[in-house]
C-alpha cells in the first residue's frame, strides 16, 4: 500500500466515516478500470460518460454535500486524495469530479442559494449523475481571474431572468446538468453575479469547441445562451457592481490544493509506468533491466523524492485546514503549494521522458499522455503569476512595516 492510501484509510477513520475502507476500495478500483478507456478517450477527445455512471453508482458524485441532504461532507484532506485517486486513472474525469466538488463544497459553505433550489440540486446530484460546474470564461474577456465584467447579460422580466451570452471552457459540458454562469443585469444599475442555469431549457446549446493538447476528455466545450429564462430563485448572488463580493479563501483554498492533488495524481501515474518499463526493459547489449543502472536509479529517486514533497505540501496544508488549524494567511499558503507541487509534477514527468527517449513520446505508451495533461496544471488559476506577485507583493508589504 503507497503512502498516500495509507493516508487516505487514515484519514477516513479518522473522521469516523462508516464506509472508509469500501470508499477506498471504490476509488482504486474505479481508478485502474477508468485507466483502461483513458487513451481512447484521449484519442477522440471523445467524454468518458460511462466514468460517471460508474461514480454515480458507487455513490462518489455527493462527498461534499451535506449529510442532511445525502452527501458525506467530507473535507479537504479527503477530497484531495480521491481526485488523486482518480486523476491516476483518468485526468480528465478526475477534473470534471473535481469542479462538481468544488461547486457542491462552495454552495455547502456559503448556504447563499434559495433554500428549495439548493436542496434541489443537492438531491438530484444524489439520485442521478447530475453534475455541476461554472461557466465563466469568455471569448472576448478571457479569464474573470485576470478582472473585468462579463459580456453574458441577465435581463429580468416577470417571468424571471433572460440570459444571453458565450461562454468557454466550460468543463464537463456534455454532462453537465446545471452551469453557473456568471453575468451581469441590464439594469440602469447594473448588478453582476451567479446565476443557475439548467441545461435542458431552450435557447441553451453547447459548441463542440474543445480540441486541446491535453486533458482532451474534459468536453470543455462552448456554452451558448439565447434568451435562456430561468427562475427568479436561481439568481444566486448578485450584487451591485460598485460592490465587491467578499473575500472567501476557503474556495480559493481548496481550489488551490485539489488541483495541486490532481496533477499530483497524473504524475504518479507517469511514475508508475516509468518503473514497470524499466523493470521490463533489457537491451540485448545489456542483459539486464534498466531499472539495475545507476543512471535510472538516480533519476527514478529524483522523481520519487519531487513527488514526496508535493505530497507533504497539500496533504499538510489540508489537514490543517480541515482542523482549523490554518493561519490567516492560507490562501496564500495555497497558492504557494499549488505553484511548487504542479512544477514538481511536470518536472517528475519531464525527468521519465528524458531517460527514455522515444517510448516516452511513442503514441502507444501513456507517458506522452501524462505529460500533456501535466501541462495543463499551468492553465488553472491561479496562475503561476499571480502566486508569485502576491507572495512577493505580501514579503515586500511585511518588509514595508517593519
Amino acid at each position: 500500500m503507497s503512502q498516500v492510501q495509507q493516508l487516505l484509510l487514515e484519514t477516513f477513520v479518522n473522521q469516523g466515516l462508516e464506509t472508509s475502507l469500501s470508499l477506498f476500495d471504490q476509488v482504486k478500483t474505479l481508478s485502474q478500470d477508468f485507466a483502461t478507456r483513458a487513451a481512447v478517450h484521449d484519442k477522440d477527445s471523445s467524454f468518458p460518460f460511462e466514468n460517471f455512471t460508474a461514480l454515480h453508482q458507487a455513490g462518489l458524485l455527493g462527498l461534499t454535500i451535506p449529510r442532511d441532504l445525502g452527501g458525506q461532507d467530507l473535507g479537504l484532506t479527503s477530497i484531495c486524495q480521491v481526485i488523486e485517486g482518480i486523476a491516476s486513472g483518468d485526468a480528465s474525469t478526475a477534473l470534471v469530479l473535481n469542479m462538481h466538488y468544488l461547486q457542491h463544497a462552495k454552495a455547502n459553505r456559503n448556504r447563499s442559494w434559495h433554500p428549495e433550489v439548493y436542496k434541489k440540486v443537492c438531491r438530484e446530484a444524489i439520485a442521478n449523475p447530475a453534475l455541476i460546474n461554472a461557466a465563466r470564461v469568455e471569448p472576448e474577456l478571457g479569464t474573470p481571474a485576470r478582472g473585468g465584467l462579463p459580456a453574458t447579460t441577465a435581463q429580468k422580466t416577470a417571468q424571471g431572468w433572460l440570459l444571453t451570452g458565450h461562454k468557454q471552457y466550460t468543463t464537463g459540458s456534455p454532462i453537465l446538468s446545471y452551469f453557473v454562469v456568471w453575468a451581469k443585469t441590464t439594469a440602469d444599475e447594473p448588478q453582476v453575479g451567479n446565476f443557475l442555469v439548467p441545461r435542458d431549457l431552450p435557447g441553451l446549446r453547447i459548441v463542440e469547441t474543445w480540441d486541446h493538447l491535453g486533458m482532451r476528455a474534459t468536453g470543455s466545450h462552448d456554452l451558448i445562451l439565447e434568451n435562456v429564462l430561468i427562475p427568479d430563485e436561481y439568481a444566486l448572488d448578485i450584487r451591485p457592481i460598485s460592490v465587491k463580493s467578499p473575500p472567501d479563501p476557503m474556495t480559493a483554498v481548496w481550489n488551490s490544493l485539489t488541483l495541486s492533488a490532481l496533477y499530483l495524481g497524473v504524475a504518479t501515474a507517469g511514475r508508475d509506468w516509468l518503473i514497470e518499463y524499466l523493470g521490463d526493459r533489457t537491451p540485448s547489449n545489456l542483459g539486464t533491466p534498466l531499472a539495475s543502472l545507476s543512471r535510472f536509479q538516480i533519476a527514478v529517486g529524483e522523481i520519487e523524492a519531487l513527488l514526496y514533497a508535493n505530497r507533504q505540501l497539500i496533504y499538510n496544508l489540508a489537514q490543517a485546514v480541515d482542523k482549523g488549524e490554518s493561519e490567516a494567511n492560507v490562501e496564500l499558503q495555497a497558492q504557494a503549494v499549488k505553484y511548487l507541487s504542479t512544477t514538481n509534477s511536470i518536472r517528475a514527468v519531464e525527468i521519465g521522458l528524458e531517460l527514455i527517449g522515444n517510448p516516452g513520446l511513442m503514441k502507444k505508451n501513456p507517458l506522452e499522455r501524462h505529460y500533456r495533461d501535466v501541462l495543463c496544471s499551468r492553465i488553472h488559476t491561479p496562475q503561476n503569476d499571480v502566486i508569485c506577485q502576491s507572495l512577493g507583493k505580501a514579503v515586500l508589504n511585511k518588509s514595508d512595516e517593519c
